[in-house]
């Protein structure tokens, strides 16, 4: 098959969708609770997965980035499984199955994840060996498979093998004085059929061999065994080639590769007397959960593969045969090892609004006018520079910090310690449950702690996810409240690749507002008044339905413009059908997860969905209201999700200054002029890619951004 008949089948084929349902009769009274109104969660979750594989295919991405969305992919059907899948898995468990606002029962949910995820998956592999590799082939990349090494190469290979692998790899026969060995979740291993006894006469048959994680999964090969380009080898060729010597006078019948993914998920008590202590039990446990997925290469024995099924408690509905290497999202590591900058992404340069350019000081600046910045366009080095500067300055008393993701290494982190080693009062709300994140979290609160850091884990049974920082300061014979609020992390590696506001204010109210929210999460009493921000678990929810409701007044006159990462709370989801069925033109920008079901005669004619996918990740949380003609725009660290809502400890912040409401809007409306990277969700679940109409130019909103920021003067 050729590349370019690979791209045509891979693009024009057919896709599993979440099946049509039907549509109710014009006129007939709409039942809001009925179950074909809404989406199941996580089909719709996978069809977010396949936009992001469907990158792998858009040659406007240069080729090493092309390869890296389809390890993204991986990466996130690998949560997906360990996550949702465990989920549904436990549900059926432990005979606590719910039911979602579609009707599905987890017993089907669990059939159609595996139906689409085998199909979505197959193509995942077809993309990668039958467009990626050789078009990669063309670019003098090569990964260099056994039957193609030279003796050069052969014996390159050995000699690593003998030096680098064999000394740290343990092979594990399999007996009745060797049981079958725990693997830690998603890790590379290999079964082995043998053959012959071992010194002790043994006859296994069998055995195991786990990869260290210390072992690259990919190795370049020196130039000097080489005729040119760039070759790389699979670790997993090297083992295959030699596993013969890890099994001395024993015949090695077959090798293959296999990797389990287990249930992730933690499950911590509310009434946990120490949560650090807690989640540092339960991190171990996290390698060795419950399998869910077992991925196969497609070359091995039947017999094998039912060996693994059956030890790890799996049926065939699990099973993931594959042709390549079981875990492609170690494949980013090319863009490391080979140098061809003309096959990534070209750099820019974030820029720096001109109030904050110069000498002056963040505070000064601050005070002139609040700052809006948009990550990644925009640098996310003011919000360091306004906590370094805040440490070292005499006049600032105390500053306080929200953390979910940011790294025990960041400069942020490092300004907190100094500002606390300088006498400063410095309080650290640090979630230390942010998923995947957990370790690096606690060894953050450890680094801060020894600073004389001031840190708390938030509110058990409620994951602080509000982005705030607090700076008092005296000045001119009073305090005064510099306060930042962001739609995402305090995190400098995330803010290259994610979009996200931040918003910079000495507004008094607003200052007042978070001083209020810090004193809930620090101490203890009942909810305090807030003036401006909305704050979930308490006001977010209400204030978000009030406003929508107040919108659907405006009839034919109201327009909302919702955008974040996921939309399925059942409440809002309603309160936009009920503004849609009053004439509300209603846009909604959703990156992933939406459970409501757009533009249905008499539910949804007035929702359009759509999904931005291109080189960053959409993060920005944006609520946009028309109110007649005096809009209210607010920015949000909360999607609109339950546990967003009404869980989870989440700020929404007004934008009122009238230069940067429009600057918002501008934004909002570039993305929904997005004629490239946007996808349009159907009626029936699928999403349908936007192409520029003839003669239309091409409009990708990331790049529009990407050009209008970076390029400011």
């Amino acid at each position: 098959m050729t590349t370019e008949t690979a791209k045509q089948q891979v693009a024009t084929e057919e896709r599993s969708v979440p099946a049509p349902v039907d549509v109710p009769p014009v006129g007939e009274e709409i039942n809001l609770d009925a179950p074909e109104n809404y989406f199941n969660r996580e089909l719709s979750q996978l069809q977010f997965n396949y936009r992001v594989l469907k990158q792998a295919l858009d040659t406007t991405h240069p080729l090493i980035n092309r390869l890296i969305y389809c390890c993204i992919f991986s990466s996130n059907m690998d949560e997906f499984f360990e996550i949702r899948v465990a989920g549904l898995r436990q549900q059926m468990k432990y005979g606590r199955e719910t039911v979602g606002a579609d009707g599905m029962m987890p017993e089907q949910a669990l059939s159609e994840i595996s139906r689409v995820a085998h199909e979505y998956i197959r193509e995942q592999y077809d993309i990668l060996n039958n467009v990626l590799i050789p078009e990669m082939e063309q670019q003098n990349i090569h990964f260099v498979r056994r039957r193609e090494w030279t003796p050069a190469q052969a014996e390159w290979v050995r000699t690593y093998f003998e030096e680098e692998i064999l000394p740290v790899v343990s092979p594990i026969g399999l007996d009745p004085s060797h049981p079958f060995p725990r693997l830690v979740n998603k890790s590379l291993n290999f079964i082995v059929e043998l053959d012959g006894k071992d010194a002790f006469g043994r006859e296994t048959g069998m055995a195991i061999v786990p990869a260290p994680r210390s072992l690259p999964r990919l190795v370049r090969l020196p130039d000097e065994v080489c005729s040119g380009g760039d070759n790389l080898v699979f670790l997993s060729s090297m083992i295959h080639a030699h596993a013969d010597e890890l099994f001395p006078g024993m015949e090695v019948k077959g090798c293959y590769q296999f990797r389990l993914t287990r249930n992730a998920d933690l499950e911590l008590e509310d009434d946990l007397e120490d949560l650090a202590s807690a989640l540092r039990g339960e991190l171990l446990s996290r390698r060795f959960g419950d399998g869910v997925r077992l991925e196969v290469a497609d070359n091995c024995p039947e017999e094998l593969v039912h060996f693994l099924l059956k030890e790890f408690g799996l049926t065939e509905r699990d099973l993931y045969q594959v042709h390549g290497p079981v875990n492609l999202t170690r494949l980013m590591a090319v863009g490391s090892l080979v140098d061809r900058p003309d096959l990534t992404y070209s750099g820019f340069s974030p820029s720096i609004p001109k109030q904050i350019r110069s000498k002056e000081s963040m505070f000064d600046a601050i005070r002139k006018q609040p700052i809006l910045l948009l990550h990644p366009f925009e640098n996310f080095s003011p919000v360091v520079d306004l906590l370094r500067q805040a440490a070292k300055d005499p006049q600032v008393l105390a500053i306080r910090q929200t953390l979910y993701r940011t790294g025990a290494d960041s400069e942020i982190v490092e300004a907190l310690a100094d500002a606390a080693r300088r006498g400063k009062e410095v309080t650290a709300v640090i979630e230390l449950r942010a998923r995947f994140s957990e370790a690096e979290n606690l060894e953050l609160a450890s680094r801060l702690q020894e600073a004389g850091v001031i840190v708390v884990y938030g509110v058990v049974g409620y994951k602080t996810h509000a982005k705030m920082i607090l700076i008092v300061r005296r000045e001119e014979g009073r305090l005064r409240r510099y306060v930042h609020l962001g739609t995402g992390n305090y995190h400098a590696g995330n803010a290259r690749i994610y979009t996200d506001y931040s918003f910079m204010t000495c507004d008094e109210s607003v200052g007042d507002d978070v001083n209020k929210l810090f004193q809930q999460l620090t101490g203890m009493g009942k909810a305090l008044k807030i003036k401006k921000l909305f704050h979930s678990p308490f006001t977010l929810h209400s204030r978000l339905l009030s406003l929508i409701e107040r919108e659907a007044g405006h009839g034919e006159k109201g327009r909302i413009i919702l955008k974040f990462n996921a939309l399925t709370e059942l409440q809002l989801i309603k309160a936009l059908y009920k503004a849609s069925q009053a004439g509300v033109k209603i846009d909604l920008i959703v990156r992933g997860i939406c459970c409501l079901r757009p533009e249905v005669p008499g539910l949804s004619d007035n929702i359009r969905v759509r999904s931005i996918i291109g080189r960053f990740l959409e993060h920005t949380r944006v609520y946009y209201f028309g109110n007649n003609g005096r809009p209210d725009i607010y920015c949000t660290s909360a999607d609109g999700m339950e546990r967003n809502l009404l869980s989870r400890v989440e700020t929404a912040f007004p934008i009122d200054d009238a230069d940067l409401a429009a600057r918002v809007r501008e934004d909002l409306d570039t993305y929904l002029a997005d004629n490239c990277q946007s996808w349009m969700l159907q009626p029936d679940g699928s999403y349908l890619q936007n192409q520029p109409a003839e003669g239309e130019e091409r409009m990708a909103s990331q790049l529009v951004l990407l050009e209008r920021l970076t390029s400011k003067p």
